[in-house]
């Protein structure tokens, strides 16, 4: 799936916000668990510290804090919405939770749903919600990109528990006749699926007499890193290169390299094939870990308030994971300046 093509309307972003789980959880003190050092885990991964929710806070919480940080940036209220979505793999509940953030928020004029695409969901979600505004059916939405993967990690399995953590990110978009939103990609190939997963549980149980049947329910995270490397390493900068190309735009035109916060490893490789120096990556991984749908609006939010992102900034994105999904969007900055 592509676009890349004019519409009758555009797209501004115009606000962020950001919610942080309750604990900090050192590299020292997963070494108390597991076998592993501080030393390890930096040299591969590049996290020091990593954010894990508390046992009373809910994925709709980080949510909701997140969202109406958005709000308050874009000085908007939350009845002026039409849309609330929510990137998430970790629902509070299974049937959806952006309904619980909607009422949350008081955005009562808004539809709300999830979006499920894991560490891609937050630049699948974006490219949605501005469908709508695009069409001229919705005029402000809010995505938000939020994770608990807390919840599912094998703690006790040092290649993956050193990786994740929980926190949440929110954009306010609009339509606007100055399109933000420059272009997009979105890819998926089911068939490398099996590298990352968080699968149902293997169960076959008596319902009565004869018949049986599977109880819901899921396993820990199911990861092949090297072969999740590889795939990052190589199709990222290709969808990326595509994009631009596609958008007639050169790596020296953009002011912040975006990407999903997974390993600083791949940041790095990436900001050298496009030959962007290092202080135009924007990185917070160190201090948060993997938090799947919500590494790209957190990170954005972050840059943001402390100045760096400014408006009429051009950034180039892009999102991975597990799916396999992957895709790019090149967008400029029009919040506050």
């Amino acid at each position: 799936m592509a676009g890349a093509s004019p519409h009758s309307r555009g797209v501004a972003l115009i606000g962020s916000g950001s919610a942080q789980a309750a604990q900090v959880i050192s590299n020292n003190q997963l070494g108390l668990r597991v076998d592993t050092s501080d030393e390890w885990i930096q040299s591969r991964t590049g996290i020091s510290t990593r954010r894990v929710s508390s046992p009373d806070q809910r994925l709709s919480d980080l949510a909701s804090d997140a969202g109406r940080s958005a709000l308050a940036m874009a000085g908007w209220s939350a009845e002026s919405l039409d849309l609330v979505l929510l990137a998430t793999s970790t629902p509070d509940d299974l049937f959806g939770t952006a309904p619980a953030v909607q009422a949350a928020l008081g955005a009562t004029n808004a539809v709300a749903f999830d979006l499920t695409a894991a560490c891609s969901g937050f630049l699948f979600s974006l490219v949605t919600a501005a469908q709508y505004l695009r069409t001229g059916s919705m005029r402000r939405a809010l995505v938000i990109g939020a994770d608990q993967l807390s919840r599912f990690v094998d703690w006790d399995d040092r290649r993956s528990c050193v990786l994740f953590g929980d926190g949440a990110g929110a954009v306010a978009i609009e339509a606007a006749d100055d399109d933000g939103l420059l272009g997009f990609l979105l890819r998926s190939d089911g068939s490398r699926g099996g590298v990352l997963n968080l699968p149902a549980l293997d169960s076959d149980e008596v319902l009565a007499a004869d018949a049986r049947h599977r109880q819901g329910g899921y396993r820990p995270i199911e990861m092949n890193g090297q072969e999740v490397y590889k795939f990052a390493v190589r199709e990222v900068p290709a969808v990326l290169q595509d994009l631009l190309e596609r958008c007639a735009v050169g790596p020296e035109s953009i002011d912040w390299l975006l990407l999903h916060q997974a390993n600083q490893r791949i940041l790095d490789a990436v900001a050298d094939r496009f030959a962007i120096p290092r202080p135009k990556v924007l990185s917070n991984l160190a201090h948060y870990g993997n938090t799947s749908a919500a590494t790209i609006p957190l990170v954005l939010d972050e840059a943001v308030r402390d100045g760096r992102v400014r408006s009429g900034h051009l950034l180039a994105s892009s999102g991975f994971g597990a799916g396999l999904s992957w895709g790019a969007a090149l967008f400029r900055w029009q919040g506050p300046a």
